[in-house]
C-alpha cells in the first residue's frame, strides 16, 4: 500500500503469494499502479505518489482479507474519487464500524450495510486530523486511521488501551513519513510525500506458530524455523508457551528492514496448563487457535480470558475451536471472552473449521498426535494466508491429504 502511493519504484522481496496479498495487489493495479512480478515472492511496485491513484473501474474485491479492507478504507478516505469495497461471505459479516466511525470523525464519508461490508467511500473529502482513543486495541484500526492521516490537515494521533503491533508505524518511517510512535500511541502529520524504498519481508510469526506448536507437542521432535519476524507486538505466544514449559530457543538474531528477526529452535516438551496472562493477549490474538491445541494436550487446565476479539475474526474462533476440540474428546467450556480447556488426549474425528484458515491449520496440528485420522471440513481458505502450508507441513512429517481423493 505504501509503495503504491510513494514516489519511485519499490522492490519487495519475501512477498507472500497468498490470496489476501494478491487481492491487495490487484486493487492497486485497478487504481493505476503498475506492479511487476519478476519471480515468485517478489514484486516491483512503481508508485504513483500520494495523489496519483485513479478510480477503479469496479468495486474492489478484498476476498477474505479483513486487514486489506480496513486499511484500504483509511487510504481511500483521502482520495478524490468514490470507491466501493466488497468481500467474500465471511468478510461481509465482519464489523467495520470500528474503522468507519473514527474515519467519519475525520470528515470522511463512508457508508456501510449496517456496519458490515460492502463499504462505500466517497471521494473529495477534506480530511482533518484527530486525536482518537481506540476503544478496543486493534492494529488494523490504528493503521486505517494513520493511512487516512497521510491525507489529513494537521496531525492525526491514535491512543490505544494496550500496545498493538507497530508494522505500519515502522514502515511509514522507512518510507520517509514524519511519524512518531511508542508503546500504545502513534501520530502522523498529513501532506508529506513518501519516497520509494526496497523492503525484505521476514517470515511471518503467525505462520511459524503452527510449526512451533507441532514441534513442541510431538514427542522427540526438533525443528529449526529460519528467518522469523520477531516484532515484540507479535510474539505473545512464545511467552505463553514458555510459561507452559515449552523449549524454544532464539538463535541468529538480527535486524532486517528495521524489524527484529531470528531463527527458532524448538524441541518437544511436556506442557502444563496455565492462566494465560492477559497482558499477552493483544500480542497473540491471531495465534489463539493454535494455543487452543497446545492447551488441549497440556497437563492440567488452561484459562483464557480477555480475548473477546476472537469472536469477530474470520469466524467466531472461540466457538469453532471449542466445538472442534470437543469432537476430538477434549473438555472445553466457553466463556464470553475466552475458554477453560482441560488437557487430555486427542481422539479421531471430523471437525468443521467454518472456513477459517487459522482454525483449519490448527486442527491439522492436532491430527499429528490423535489416536486416528482427523478430517477437517471447509478449509479452502488456508490459501488466503498460507498457500504452501500443506507442502511445508508434509515435508516435516505431517500426513495431510485431500479427503476427497482418499
Amino acid at each position: 500500500m505504501l509503495a503504491a502511493i510513494a514516489e519511485g519504484s519499490s522492490r519487495i522481496t519475501g512477498f507472500l503469494e497468498g490470496e489476501d496479498t494478491r487481492a491487495t495487489a490487484r486493487a492497486f493495479a485497478d487504481m493505476g499502479v503498475h506492479i511487476e512480478s519478476p519471480r515468485d515472492n517478489e514484486r516491483v511496485v512503481h508508485g504513483v505518489g500520494l495523489h496519483g491513484l485513479r478510480r477503479p473501474p469496479a468495486p474492489i474485491d478484498c476476498g477474505n482479507a479483513g486487514t486489506g479492507m480496513r486499511l484500504l478504507t483509511g487510504l481511500l478516505a483521502g482520495q478524490r474519487f468514490d470507491s466501493t469495497l466488497i468481500g467474500d461471505a465471511s468478510l461481509s459479516r465482519r464489523p467495520m464500524r470500528r474503522v468507519i466511525d473514527p474515519l467519519n470523525r475525520m470528515n470522511a464519508h463512508i457508508d456501510s450495510n449496517h456496519g458490515v461490508p460492502p463499504l462505500r467511500v466517497r471521494g473529495n473529502s477534506t480530511l482533518s486530523g484527530i486525536r482518537y482513543e481506540v476503544p478496543v486495541a486493534s492494529a488494523q484500526v490504528k493503521s486505517a486511521i494513520l493511512l487516512a492521516g497521510l491525507y489529513a490537515r494537521g496531525e492525526t494521533e491514535v491512543i490505544e488501551p494496550h500496545p498493538t503491533r507497530d508494522y505500519t508505524e515502522r514502515m511509514l518511517a522507512a518510507f520517509g513519513s514524519p511519524v512518531e510512535f511508542g508503546e500504545g500511541w502513534a501520530k502522523v502529520v498529513g501532506g508529506h510525500h513518501l519516497r520509494a524504498v526496497d523492503i525484505d519481508v521476514p517470515g511471518d510469526f503467525s505462520s511459524a506458530a503452527f510449526f512451533v506448536v507441532a514441534s513442541v507437542i510431538v514427542p522427540n521432535s526438533q525443528l529449526t524455523i529460519k528467518n522469523v519476524g520477531m516484532n515484540p507486538r507479535r510474539t505473545g505466544l512464545l511467552h505463553v508457551l514458555r510459561l507452559m514449559g515449552a523449549d524454544i530457543r532464539e538463535t541468529n538474531s538480527r535486524r532486517v528492514g528495521g524489524e527484529p528477526v531470528c531463527d527458532l529452535v524448538v524441541r518437544s516438551a511436556q506442557l502444563r496448563g496455565i492462566d494465560v496472562p492477559i497482558e499477552h493477549v493483544p500480542d497473540m490474538i491471531d495465534e489463539f487457535p493454535i494455543l487452543f491445541i497446545a492447551a488441549a494436550i497440556a497437563s492440567g487446565t488452561t484459562h483464557i480470558t480477555g480475548a473477546a476479539e476472537l469472536r469477530v475474526k474470520e469466524s467466531d474462533r472461540i466457538a469453532v475451536m471449542a466445538a472442534g476440540l470437543r469432537k476430538l474428546g477434549i473438555n472445553v467450556d466457553e466463556t464470553a471472552d475466552g475458554a477453560v480447556i482441560e488437557g487430555g488426549r486427542f481422539a479421531h474425528g471430523t471437525v468443521d473449521s467454518a472456513g477459517d484458515h487459522r482454525c483449519a491449520m490448527s486442527f491439522s496440528v492436532a491430527g499429528l498426535i490423535s489416536d486416528g485420522a482427523v478430517t477437517i471440513e471447509d478449509c479452502a481458505n488456508v490459501a488466503t494466508s498460507f498457500p504452501n502450508f500443506s507442502a511445508l507441513a508434509n515435508g516435516i512429517g505431517f500426513k495431510l491429504a485431500d479427503a476427497h481423493r482418499t
